[in-house]
Formats: structure tokens, sequence, C-alpha cells
């Protein structure tokens, strides 16, 4: 066998034989045990790993009792190794090649969480009542107008 035919059976043995390019989200939060959803679809309570295909921007939310719910954007960057050109090398690494893309999130307590009860009611009712001095007055009835001098009598 020629050493050109060698090269070729190898390279087309390892690129059947080859591994494959995983990409994983992982994503965690503090407190840890926050619901997550990535574009929509549901992955589960943090921390959480999930496989997904596309570099780019995904949209996140985390929800969590007690605690604000976080609504955001999270961005997924390109490694070097997975742009046209060293694609190829890294596919063709038997192992496979395994890119992990982390997000963690802090969770903020809820304002009703952050407070004991009887604090928190005042403060809201205090809030309700500056709000309500804020709107424009309601509509009152209208004044009663003094009786006047009867009109004089035509001539």
């Amino acid at each position: 066998m020629t050493p050109t035919l060698r090269a070729c059976v190898t390279l087309a043995l390892l690129m059947v034989a080859g591994g494959c390019a995983e990409r994983r989200l992982v994503i965690t939060s503090e407190p840890a045990g926050a619901t997550v959803w990535v574009n929509d679809t549901e992955l589960g309570k943090t921390p959480v790993s999930a496989s997904f295909l596309h570099y780019g921007t995904y949209d996140v939310r985390l929800r969590l009792d007690g605690y604000e719910p976080v609504a955001t954007s999270a961005r997924a960057e390109t490694p070097f190794y997975e742009f046209v050109g060293p694609d190829l090398i890294t596919e063709a690494i038997p192992t496979g090649v395994v890119t992990e893309i982390r997000w963690n999130f802090n969770l903020v307590p809820s304002f009703e969480r952050s407070q004991d009860r009887e604090t928190f009611e005042r403060e809201l009712i205090d809030r309700a009542k500056g709000l309500a001095g804020k709107l424009s007055p309601t509509p009152t009835q209208p004044e009663a107008q003094p009786a006047s001098a009867p009109a004089p009598a035509p001539r």
C-alpha cells in the first residue's frame, strides 16, 4: 500500500469512526432549585444540563418560590474550534469534544419574603395611599349655585 493510499484510508477511518462534537448548556442558580426555561422549553430545576445544537442568543427564564422571577437572554458564544476549518479536526477526534456553556443566575428574594409580614403590609398600604394621592382627583358633585334674585318680569 502506498503512503498516499494509507493516509487516505486512515483519514477515512477516522472520519467514519470519528467522534462527535457535543454541546452542553449548564445552568446554575443561587440558590439552587429554580425551574429553568430556555426558549420556552422547560429544562428542569437548577443545576440543570441540556444539549443544544446552535450557538447564539437564547431566551432564559427562571422561577423559584420566594424569589423574583428572572426573564433575560444569554449568549452561547462559538469557540474557535467550531468555526469552518478547525471544525473538521474537531469532528475527527475519536473521543469527541464536549463544549460546555455555563450560565449562573443570582436570584433576588421577593419583596414579600424579605420583610416580616407586619412591616410588609404596613408599607404596602402606605405605598397604595401614596399612589392614590398621585391620581387625579375624582370628579365631585358640582357645587350648589347660590339662589339668585328672580328675573325681572318682561314689560
